[in-house]
């Protein structure tokens, strides 16, 4: 996508984000998004684009670190709890409760028991979610394992992105497969009729963020919406299944 015409659709789409959080304070709705994704896939760039333009009163991004003593002694949902939206906000999840279907499984940080009982309680969690009539949508940042080498080169080099290396991003390459099997079995056991996974390949940025800003807003209601600013690309962005899976349109 060149750079004009990006510029020209993601100022559109941001205007049409503003009516968006306008109905949302109006009508004292809670809206949830969450972004999953590997390392490198774009998921703060994501949130950027969503949020430069929103009230930040009514705006939240949640971005948790590893957890604590207390944390790891709770109820594994507990820390999450006090950070979902109330009425009137729109919060964004830089990662997720699905943490530990990801990075935790793929490194010990957790127990298969821990584990097990993550996947039976997941959709009981986010069933309540939707009964409490809050907007809730998750997303899967998809990357492709040579982008993602190109990515996290470029982390080294850009002394304005060496905040983003992790011992556990030094790794991401070398547990490429432990990732994808363990991604794979997540969408599996999590996605569900009332709360479905969507995918995004984002190796090409630009299109990425306008897909996922186009995808999201096409499934909301809000006052005064430009459905013809909303059309997206399903290549790009599409929902999760079993078909996807197999014939390979998620990365391997």
């Amino acid at each position: 996508m060149q750079k004009q015409l990006y510029k020209k659709e993601l100022y559109d789409l941001q205007v049409e984000l503003v009516k968006f959080q306008k109905s949302v304070i109006k009508e004292n709705k809670k809206v949830c998004i969450i972004l999953e994704g590997r390392d490198c896939a774009g998921k703060d760039g994501a949130i950027k684009r969503f949020s430069e333009h929103l009230s930040p009163r009514e705006m939240r991004i949640v971005a948790l670190g590893k957890p604590t003593d207390k944390d790891r002694s709770s109820w594994y949902f507990q820390r999450f709890v006090p950070h979902l939206p109330s009425g009137g906000e729109i919060v964004f999840f830089n990662r997720s409760w699905y943490n530990r279907a990801g990075v935790e499984r793929v490194f010990g940080f957790c127990t298969e028991e821990e584990l097990r009982a993550f996947l039976q309680e997941v959709g009981d969690f986010e069933h309540l979610l939707i009964r409490s009539n809050m907007i809730f949508v998750k997303y899967y940042l998809d990357i492709s394992k040579n982008e993602q080498k190109l990515r996290l080169e470029d982390r080294k080099q850009n002394p304005l992105k060496q905040w983003k290396i992790s011992p556990i991003d030094e790794k991401a390459q070398e547990k490429w497969d432990d990732y994808s099997l363990a991604r794979d079995e997540m969408f599996i056991k999590s996605d569900f009729v009332y709360a479905p996974w969507f995918i995004v390949h984002t190796d090409k940025k630009r299109e990425a963020r306008i897909n996922i800003i186009k995808h999201f807003l096409s499934l909301v209601e809000y006052e005064n919406k430009d459905e013809s600013k909303l059309l997206y690309d399903n290549d790009i962005v599409f929902a999760f299944s079993n078909e996807a899976l197999q014939r390979g349109k998620i990365f391997p």
